[in-house]
């Protein structure tokens, strides 16, 4: 069971980086907020990759990589415009939805399949979250269980965290593919690193003025990356080690977290309401590791 504590370290290493983001760099644009959480969390990683230099892969990891590129790119875009414009209370939820998308595309690609008790754990930690999107999502709709899915037609952020989810269901299971070819220490560096490299040619390509957020010195800059790096290494190495679709799930307890921290950094929500979801969250994560 040495992936859990790697698996909750990297939720709240994530967790973290999402309440930084939103409370450190309120003003910045949505390029700008990519350059700094990939760009920036490349080049802390750089020295990782030198030291350890990659071994010969074949072509099919080159496809792996290759494929997921452009993918996380365009999560990690939606991401911030979704956790800067909207309450993390009414965003963050939605990516629960990551390993139930999950469970289909590791099957497909991988040929990954999950026992019935990890399910059972997978949708308790889901139905957590969507309890912790209740009291959010009722008080701009009527008192009702379809709130936080009606929360979707109305709230951009909530419906950008979505798609998120699913595009990480797809990118999860591509970087767990590419890891057959190398170690995840050496792997999970090594990916960012191609990231950041192409984060910043497509940026210097569509938006110039946003690349010199990447060399602006700014401690706070340090902070979001140096908290995004946590969150690669121990990502990489925890999925290393057991299925996508369970590393996923108790990597969404950072919803938990970032939604406590958001009660605590915002004033967004009340906490006394949130113990049951919290409990439904924590009973999911037990199912998955017994």
């Amino acid at each position: 069971m040495d992936w859990l504590p790697l698996a909750l370290l990297c939720a709240l290493s994530l967790a973290l980086a999402d309440a930084m983001t939103k409370k450190l760099l309120p003003g910045y644009a949505a390029a700008e907020l990519v350059l700094v959480r990939i760009g920036i969390t490349g080049v802390l990683l750089l020295p990782m990759v030198a030291w350890h230099p990659p071994p010969a892969v074949p072509p099919a990891f080159w496809g792996w990589v290759g494929l997921a590129l452009p993918l996380e790119l365009l999560a990690m875009l939606l991401y911030v415009v979704a956790i800067r414009d909207s309450p993390l209370a009414l965003t963050l939820p939605y990516l629960a939805f990551t390993p139930v998308f999950t469970v289909v595309t590791s099957s497909l690609l991988l040929g990954e399949q999950v026992s019935s008790r990890g399910l059972a754990g997978i949708v308790l930690v889901c139905v957590g979250a969507y309890v912790l999107n209740l009291e959010s999502a009722r008080l701009r709709a009527p008192h009702t269980w379809l709130a936080p899915l009606r929360a979707i037609a109305r709230e951009r952020g909530s419906r950008l965290m979505l798609a998120v989810a699913a595009i990480y269901s797809v990118t999860a299971v591509l970087g767990k593919g590419a890891l057959h070819y190398m170690p995840a220490l050496q792997f999970g560096p090594l990916y960012f690193v191609l990231l950041g490299a192409f984060t910043i040619v497509v940026f210097a390509w569509r938006e110039p003025t946003a690349v010199r957020a990447l060399w602006r010195p700014d401690w706070r800059h340090g902070v979001v990356a140096g908290l995004m790096a946590a969150m690669v290494i121990t990502h990489f190495l925890a999925i290393e080690r057991v299925q996508v679709a369970y590393m996923i799930s108790v990597k969404r307890t950072s919803i938990l977290i970032g939604i406590l921290l958001g009660a605590w950094l915002f004033a967004e929500t009340r906490l006394a309401r949130h113990l049951s979801a919290a409990a439904m969250m924590v009973a999911g994560v037990a199912l998955i590791v017994s």
